[in-house]
Formats: C-alpha cells, structure tokens, sequence
C-alpha cells in the first residue's frame, strides 16, 4: 500500500492554506479513506487545530493519525505515513526553499490556495517556480472568494494563465470555515448540508484525481531516447 502524499504549500500567510488542508483531509476521513495529517509548519496551527478536535470528539474519534516534522524529515516521515494510509495530508511554513523542498518532493500533489487578489497572486509565483524546480504535479484553489466582483474575475483569468492546473471549484468566503475549525472541526461535520460543506466535497475530488495523475507521472519510468539519438551517441548511422 501506497498512499498519496498532498502537499498544501503558499509562502504567503493567510491565504488559508491550513484550513483548506483540514478540510480536505476531513472530507477524506469521511469518504472512508485513512488519512495522516503532517504538520511542518513551527506555528502549529494545524496541530492546535487536532489537539481541539482530540478535546471535543475523543482521541479514538479524531478520525486522523497526526505527526510533526521539519526540514528534510518531512520527505521521509511523510513517504513512512504513506506505507499505511491512503491520504497523507502536509501543511507547510510560509517560509524558505529549504524548509519547504522536501515536503514538495515526497508530494504527489502541491496544492496552493490563493486568494483573489493581486498581492496573493504575486506571492504565488514563488511558490510555483521551486514547484516546477522539483517537478511535482500542482493544483491552484482560488479560495474566500467573492463571487460576482470585476476583481476577482480579472484574478481568476491571470491564475488560469500561470500554467497550472486550476481547480473548478472555488471556496467562497464563508465565515463557516473558521467557525468550525475553531470547534477543532470542518463544516462537513457543523454544517453538513451547507454550500460550505458541498464546495469541500467536490474540491477534495477534483484534488484526489489530481493527485493520483501525479502518482502515476513519478512512478512511470523515463521514455526510451529515440533511435536516432542512440545512434548519434554511439557515433553510427542509421
């Protein structure tokens, strides 16, 4: 058994990258996956986050196995969680490439949110260039939008624009998502039946097919050099 690794990354603060991942790893649990959640960011929040949801639903009901790591042990705590779960979830610090690197190259999948705005997009560029440096498969998530704005559609075009697959669907800001992370939950669990809770759902699908693409991609073997290339190198002729 091999899991897969999704790795929730943004060198920008407050783009709502450790709640995005909470989420995502709870609408995981719920589908009957098994999930391990990594937390590498020193701040601790996704880790205050299980200690809360421990103390409200009891440790053999937190419905995750929870662990801590930095720098290079990230990749390798992270490809050990993946021998015995399905869903290995990673949140990251907003920080440099060395302590974000490894926990982008054990990813099957980089998961980004960004905010609809200029400061967010910009902050974004990083990010997908140590991405593309390492070769992992990423996803963009345009996240607290609000839906309707001039603002947020010209953000949205040069998103789409970066090269990257975005996602189809959008998390609207919604006061829901930080109440209920507040409870050490998810707005599955708070509000079942909200629009909250069904842009979860259908965002965690759109991130789990991403994620098995990139599975495949690193576990295919290099393509053969082509005849001619071969025959060149050995100095012949075809």
């Amino acid at each position: 058994m091999t899991g897969l690794i999704i790795t929730f990354a943004q060198q920008k603060g407050g783009a709502g990258k450790t709640t995005v991942a909470a989420h995502v790893a709870i609408a995981c649990a719920l589908g009957g996956r098994s999930v391990a959640l990594l937390d590498t960011d020193p701040q601790g929040s996704l880790g205050q986050w299980f200690e809360r949801r421990e103390a409200s639903l009891g440790a053999a009901h937190a419905d995750l196995l929870f662990r801590t790591a930095s720098g290079w042990g990230a990749r390798r705590e992270a490809r050990a969680l993946a021998r015995d779960h399905d869903v290995v979830v990673l949140d990251t610090p907003p920080k440099s490439d060395l302590e974000l690197r490894p926990s982008l190259e054990a990813a099957n999948l980089v998961a980004i949110p960004v905010q609809p705005a200029p400061i967010d997009l910009w902050a974004t560029e990083p990010t997908l260039a140590m991405v593309d440096n390492v070769g992992t498969r990423a996803i963009l998530i345009l996240n607290r939008v609000i839906r309707g704005t001039l603002l947020g559609t010209e953000i949205a075009r040069e998103i789409a624009a970066m090269g990257h697959p975005v996602a189809t669907t959008e998390l609207g800001s919604r006061v829901a998502f930080a109440a209920s992370m507040g409870e050490g939950k998810t707005v599955m669990e708070t509000q079942p039946s909200s629009f909250a809770a069904a842009e979860i759902r259908e965002l965690t699908v759109e991130v789990l097919v991403q994620a098995a693409r990139g599975a495949q991609r690193k576990e295919a073997p290099p393509s053969a050099p082509r005849v001619r290339e071969v025959v060149a190198a050995a100095g012949g002729r075809r």
